[in-house]
């Protein structure tokens, strides 16, 4: 044979073997077969009371993730170096702002070179994760769940969660959060100052009360609150010699303690997105004769100062600022609590929703979720991935779980479980608040608090359980029948483009127009009628049509 026929064999010869060990080197998923290496690290996942890998320090991984600029380094957080120590992977975490990293986020996505292992609180939105999906940017983690026994179990006992989280392809590309404690459906609680109340009554301004009705379930017509919110503005409430009172405040369109309560004295199931689901049908709420009729009314409190126009011109921390006045200048205010607004909440009393002008007040409800989809994400240029999927799945074991929310055992909770095995919270350090001392020390993120980790494993916060009551007694009977919350859509490709085209101008448009009838006097028919034709040549009908598909997606129906 010649020496040109052999060098040909060779060469064909050492192709086979490539393509051999190609292929045995592939496992049935398509996915590397690492299962020597694996072994050799000692890596299990089944028994979650011993370690992910045998040793410290041979299994170590970078992940990426934003943080609060309160918060301490993630490094030096005890939550995080309890998991090193009980699961020996070791994570180093490179920590950005917030701003820093959507500065950074398309070149860390750009460089596949450098690609980190993972990016925790990630936050990318769907169309960025089913662009990735399509690249291949980032593994399926439906594909690893028989190494994620705390997910796995949990998403096998809530099928509609695994709905929520699926991408239309049928597979998931990210660690969810669940934190359910039904808190987020209902944006609002109305609070009013009694002292000032009771001075009215005492000096008979107010004749339709008397002191005894100075308690939490107060109800109000809008005519007697209108009553009422012009002696706060009239007269010197607060003693200072000043018309500084501010009869009734909200943050206009913030996520909690808005207007949109105010809304549903009319019968308008209200939202900041003004889009909800009423009896199966997605709708746009500012599209009602309900919206026109409130939006007229409120405007001419706003016209009289009864509401503060300020309202319209606060974030979260100048309202905040606002109601922690020496002398108290809030007369009656929309927030979660009072607690948090003013420093005399004793002085406040929690209204039921206010009665409109045919005895109607029914409540919309928020579209803020509960569950997280998109939270943290595993490259697929990581190695022995299975490691740090199993690292992140023991973030939802219960306890686990509940110190990444709210901080770790010895901080924030005490040593001793109580009597029926539940994390204690410990006083709150003086002049320090609960959120403060929250956010210092919990990553938050990845968990699962769900009814069974409030029933065995966790107390709730005192002020959340004084949330819940306070919205059993005062929200919940007031809402609508027959709604249901837009929170999880899940789009197509097709429809995440369509809905970039068009939804941010149908609702920068409807703000636009709701926030320039405020404060300007009303709309007329006429021009209500030009706003609804408007809002259909932005294409809103078409907008409505795909939140429609994502919702019935989002509760398992199938879509055609």
């Amino acid at each position: 044979m010649s020496k040109k026929n052999v060098k040909f064999l060779s060469v064909i010869c050492v192709m086979v073997l490539l393509f051999a060990c190609f292929v045995g080197c592939k496992n049935k998923n398509g996915k590397n077969d690492n299962s020597g290496e694996l072994a050799a690290l000692g890596y299990q996942y089944a028994d979650t009371s011993k370690p992910v890998v045998a040793e410290k320090g041979t299994a170590s991984y970078t992940v990426i993730t934003q943080k609060n600029p309160m918060a301490e380094d993630y490094n030096d957080m005890k939550v995080f170096k309890d998991l090193y120590d009980s699961t020996n992977v070791n994570v180093k975490w490179n920590c950005l702002s917030s701003g820093s990293y959507q500065t950074q986020k398309p070149l860390i996505m750009s460089d596949k070179a450098n690609w980190p292992d993972a990016i925790y609180h990630s936050y990318f939105s769907d169309a960025e994760m089913l662009r990735y999906a399509n690249r291949k940017t980032f593994l399926a983690l439906d594909e690893y769940l028989d190494y994620m026994p705390y997910l796995k179990a949990f998403l096998e006992s809530r099928p509609d969660v695994r709905s929520l989280i699926n991408m239309p392809d049928g597979h998931f590309y990210a660690f969810p959060r669940i934190e359910e404690m039904g808190l987020m459906p209902y944006s609002n609680l109305l609070f009013m100052n009694k002292v000032w109340l009771g001075q009215l009554i005492d000096d008979g301004a107010v004749t339709f009360l008397t002191r005894a009705d100075l308690v939490d379930g107060l109800d109000l017509t809008l005519d007697q609150m209108e009553t009422i919110l012009k002696l706060f503005k009239e007269r010197d409430m607060n003693g200072n010699g000043k018309a500084d009172e501010i009869p009734l405040s909200f943050v206009y369109q913030n996520w909690q303690g808005n207007q949109c309560d105010l809304y549903g004295a009319f019968g308008c199931p209200d939202n900041v997105d003004h889009r909800t689901v009423l009896n199966g049908q997605v709708i746009c709420t500012a599209v009602t004769d309900e919206f026109f009729k409130a939006t007229n009314f409120y405007a001419k409190w706003i016209e009289k100062g009864y509401i503060d126009k300020a309202s319209f011109e606060y974030n979260e921390d100048t309202f905040l600022a606002s109601g922690k006045a020496t002398k108290q200048k809030l007369g009656a205010f929309y927030w979660w609590e009072a607690e948090t607004v003013v420093s005399d909440p004793q002085n406040y009393i929690t209204l039921n929703p206010l009665i409109g002008p045919n005895g109607t007040r029914l409540l919309g409800q928020s579209n803020s979720p509960e569950i997280s989809k998109n939270l943290c994400v595993i490259f697929s240029t990581c190695k022995n991935p299975e490691i740090l999927i199993t690292y992140f799945d023991r973030f939802y074991e219960p306890y686990t779980s509940s110190q990444i929310a709210y901080g770790p055992i010895g901080v924030i909770y005490e040593e001793e479980l109580d009597e029926n095995g539940k994390l204690v919270q410990k006083p709150i350090p003086e002049g320090m608040t609960t959120d403060e001392v929250r956010i210092k020390v919990a990553p938050m993120g990845v968990d699962i608090l769900d009814k069974n980790v409030w029933d065995n494993y966790l107390n709730m916060e005192p002020r959340a359980v004084l949330r819940l009551e306070r919205l059993e007694k005062h929200i919940k009977p007031f809402s609508m029948p027959n709604i249901a919350r837009l929170s999880n859509p899940v789009f197509t490709l097709e429809e995440i483009n369509l809905l970039g085209t068009y939804d941010t101008n149908v609702y920068e448009y409807v703000v636009t127009m709701q926030t320039r009838w405020l404060l300007n006097g009303g709309v007329t028919p006429s021009e209500f009628n030009d706003f609804k034709e408007k809002l259909n040549k932005l294409n809103m009908p078409a907008v409505l049509e795909c939140y429609q598909h994502g919702y019935d997606r989002s509760i398992g129906k199938t879509v055609k």
